[in-house]
């Protein structure tokens, strides 16, 4: 093997280690790991796909030249990359679109390649999907000792993709502990002991009844009254730290609060506030729906506030005797070509494990529309 290719998949893969293990959003991850597999190869083109349930494969990230944007294609469970997800055994064609174990799966997109190579993307635990490289028609076919680097690094990658998404799940696990302390803390000792003053204040009230002049008197009892609000808000906050617990109806936030606390939260981020339209009641969405549109609409947001540049957001609910509908709207950039779509995809699952569906409109004009809808027993 060539020993500068040896040293420069090497660096790569220890720049994507480091990357991984970081921090980093594993999402933020694999841009780095499709452009490093094409600069090793010295391919004109590179994809990363990711299994999907049915055994297909959709492209997550790209790097390269190509007349369509690729990410977001799916590949069909009997395309060859598909197979060398499933087999882990790597493949590479002189020509993608004549030979017969190719040709027949090539999407329009990548008709205008030829040399083909694709390794295994994961470890033997946990397949991933599949890193492929691409070289146009009619330029020389990629040689055994490129494809075992691609085959090597896509193994490495994947490793560190894998240890990615278990170092945020634990970041996410630690973050929900912290956040259902807080909630205890909050319900049993700071609402505690705003109850035990609006109490005081109360008795004192009531014994002092006929000293006070009036204005003394209501000045106590707005005061009860704002300590009463108080604890309301309180508890309201406990509930939505303790909405990532599903166990029980009593705990669960009311969408209405969760949806405009993500509004909030998002305006903050992007310099501007959402614009928020409800239609219909939101108060009895049952607890499993409400965890559902809660996600999605925090994804949608995030989508906005990462990718999008927009200078007005609209977010609308709407409930009726169909079921219930959000929409997160903008007037960005549209999705930017090369990145990644799993949480779009998150968004698409989350209403498919509702009974519903998922619609993305999005363009470099008119901006992004992310219609959830799902079905209310």
């Amino acid at each position: 093997m060539d020993p500068s290719l040896a040293t420069r998949a090497l660096a790569a893969s220890t720049e994507i280690t480091t990357a991984a293990l970081s921090g980093d959003d594993p999402d933020a991850v694999l841009p780095l790991v499709v452009r490093r597999v094409a600069e090793l190869a010295e391919a004109d083109l590179g994809l990363v796909m990711v299994r999907n349930d049915d055994g297909g494969l959709t492209v997550e990230a790209a790097h390269g030249r190509s007349e369509e944007d690729p990410v977001g294609a799916v590949l069909s469970p009997r395309s060859t990359a598909a197979r060398v997800a499933r087999s882990g055994v790597p493949v590479v064609v002189d020509d993608l679109t004549a030979d017969p174990r190719t040709a027949p799966f090539v999407p329009r997109a990548l008709r205008g390649y030829g040399p083909f190579a694709v390794a295994p993307f994961g470890t033997r635990e946990q397949r991933l999907g599949a890193l492929t490289v691409y070289r146009r028609k009619g330029a020389k076919p990629f040689a055994q000792s490129t494809v075992d680097v691609v085959n090597s690094f896509a193994v490495q990658a994947g490793l560190a993709l894998v240890l990615a998404e278990g170092s945020t799940a634990r970041q996410r696990i630690a973050v929900y502990q912290e956040r259902e302390r807080i909630a205890r803390d909050l319900h049993d000792v700071i609402v505690q002991r705003l109850y035990a003053a609006g109490v005081q204040l109360e008795l004192l009230g009531r014994r002092l009844a006929g000293r006070l002049d009036e204005a003394d008197a209501h000045r106590i009892a707005d005061t009860v009254d704002e300590l009463d609000k108080t604890i309301a808000e309180v508890r309201a906050t406990v509930r939505t730290l303790r909405s990532a617990d599903p166990d029980g109806a009593d705990r669960a936030p009311d969408l209405l609060d969760s949806i405009q606390a993500e509004i909030a939260i998002a305006g903050e981020l992007l310099g501007v506030q959402p614009k928020l339209q409800i239609n219909g009641d939101l108060t009895d969405i049952p607890t499993a729906v409400a965890d559902h549109a809660r996600a999605a609409l925090r994804e949608a947001l995030s989508n906005v506030v990462r990718h999008s540049g927009a200078r007005s957001v609209w977010v609308r609910a709407n409930r009726d005797a169909d079921g219930l509908r959000l929409q997160v709207a903008d007037d960005g950039c549209g999705i930017p070509r090369g990145v990644t779509r799993r949480g779009l995809r998150h968004i698409e699952e989350r209403a498919a494990a509702a009974g519903g569906r998922c619609r993305v409109a999005s363009s470099p004009r008119s901006g992004t529309t992310v219609s959830w809808e799902v079905p209310l027993p």
